[in-house]
């Protein structure tokens, strides 16, 4: 079952996040592997910024920018690199690294 969206922020401020080593993911309300990610992390979920691609069209083109034209999420910024849809244990240890 999907749960509530996160709280989003806007493009800039994820890029601004991204930017300072943070986890960042691009997601959009109703999908199902956003929501995976989402319930996956658990506590560790609020240490992530997230950014809906369907709230900020900068974000929608970033995505785009990053996936070949395809709006595909989630798409997660670690490290400043874009990860598409990655396992959520790849994220985990994303955020276990300091």
């Amino acid at each position: 079952m999907i749960g509530p969206s996160p709280q989003s922020v806007s493009a800039a401020v994820g890029a601004q996040a991204a930017a300072e080593g943070r986890v960042v993911v691009y997601f959009r309300r109703m999908c199902l592997f956003c929501e995976r990610l989402r319930l996956s992390l658990g506590a560790r979920r609020s240490e992530v910024v997230w950014v809906d691609i369907w709230a900020d069209p900068e974000a929608a083109a970033y995505v785009r920018s990053v996936n070949g034209g395809d709006e595909t999420v989630p798409t997660v910024v670690i490290g400043g690199q874009p990860h598409t849809n990655p396992s959520p244990a790849v994220v985990k240890r994303a955020l276990a690294t300091p």
